[in-house]
C-alpha cells in the first residue's frame, strides 16, 4: 500500500474533498508507475484520480461505526512518536 495514503474514515471532522483527492492521487500514482503522466496520458491520469476520489467519498459516506471519532491530532502525535522510535532503531551509517 501507498505509505502516503492514510485511513480517511472515523475522524472528526470528516475527511475533507482534499484529503480524499489527494489519496486518490497517490493511487492512481502507485498503480500507473508514474508521478507525472505524459501528455499523452494525462487525461486518462486525471479521469481516473477524480473517479477514485469520487467513489472513496461515497465509500466514506456509506461507511458506519460504533466506535468514536479519533482525534487528528492526537492520532498525528501517535504517529510521530512510532516514526520516533522507529528511526532511533536504525543503525548509524558506518
Amino acid at each position: 500500500m501507498c505509505r502516503n495514503i492514510h485511513t480517511l474514515h472515523n475522524f472528526e471532522p470528516a475527511a475533507t474533498g482534499d484529503e480524499v483527492h489527494a489519496a486518490a492521487l497517490q493511487y492512481v500514482r502507485k498503480v500507473s508507475g508514474s508521478t507525472k503522466p505524459s501528455k499523452a496520458n494525462a487525461e486518462a491520469f486525471e479521469r481516473a484520480v477524480a473517479e477514485i476520489a469520487h467513489i472513496t467519498q461515497h465509500l466514506l459516506d456509506d461507511l458506519v461505526t460504533t466506535a468514536p471519532p479519533k482525534d487528528r491530532d492526537v492520532e498525528a502525535a501517535k504517529a510521530r512518536a512510532r516514526a520516533a522510535r522507529r528511526y532511533a532503531e536504525l543503525p548509524a551509517s558506518a
